[in-house]
This record gives C-alpha cells, structure tokens and sequence, in this order.
C-alpha cells in the first residue's frame, strides 16, 4: 500500500489545501468516511462536519461545511462550498449564528425547520472546532 495520497481542497475563492496525506476523516450524507490510499474510487456528497488531514504524525482539522469529493486510488480532490481552517473562525459570529438557528428552531412558525437545523449544526462545529 502506498504511504500517501494527494490532497487538493478548492473552495471557490481558493485553493485551501494541496500536499500530500496518509489518511483523511470527513462527513458525508451518507455518514463518516476515512479514506486510505489505494481507496476504491467514488463520489461523495460532503456534509457539515470536522475534515481531518493526517500528515504523519500530524492531524489538522478545518470546518468543512459542504461539497463534494472525488476519491481516486492515488487522490482526493474536494471541491468545497466552505472550509475554513480554526483559526479563521470568528467565534462570536459562530455564537451569534447558533442563537438565530435556536430562535428560528424554537419559533417553528413558517420557517423552513431543515434550515434552520442546518444552520445550528454549522455554528456548533465552528465553535467546537475553536475549541480544540
């Protein structure tokens, strides 16, 4: 088995990341996914949740919010709708963002619930990330 494969994250208003990684933990809407190199190739539709890049000994982490993913024997392209790294997260607008998604939650009258759901997921893995 090859030790690593080739990463490249693009979001659309840059390249995120590209280098090379050992193994890869992401959310799809399907559930969680750790890819291996020499994976079997598949597509994927990525769903909000913590990406962890392994590069050795190390492990970062960024809040991939959505997308999709190309997984090849030797890489993975993501092509992101948002990623962001921890330290790019503005915590208090994470915070702010999770009260608005509990009010709407809360109001429930003609709001759209799926929403409003998403929306409190997203700030809750912005803030946990920061966390770390």
């Amino acid at each position: 088995m090859a030790d690593n494969m080739k990463l490249k994250i693009v979001a659309p208003e840059r390249i995120f990341y590209e280098g090379d990684t050992s193994f890869l933990e992401f959310t799809t809407t399907e559930g969680e996914m750790g890819i291996y190199p020499q994976h079997i190739p598949l597509t994927a539709i990525i769903a909000p949740g913590v990406l962890k890049i392994h590069e050795g000994d190390t492990v970062k982490e960024a809040a991939l919010m959505s997308g999709f993913v190309q997984i090849l024997k030797d890489s993975v392209t993501i092509l992101a709708e948002s990623v962001e790294w921890p330290e790019e997260i503005d915590i208090n607008r994470a915070k702010e963002a999770e009260i608005r998604a509990r009010r709407r939650i809360d109001d429930e009258d003609g709001i759209d619930m799926d929403r409003a759901e998403l929306a409190l997921k997203r700030a809750l893995i912005r803030q946990n990330l920061t966390r770390i």
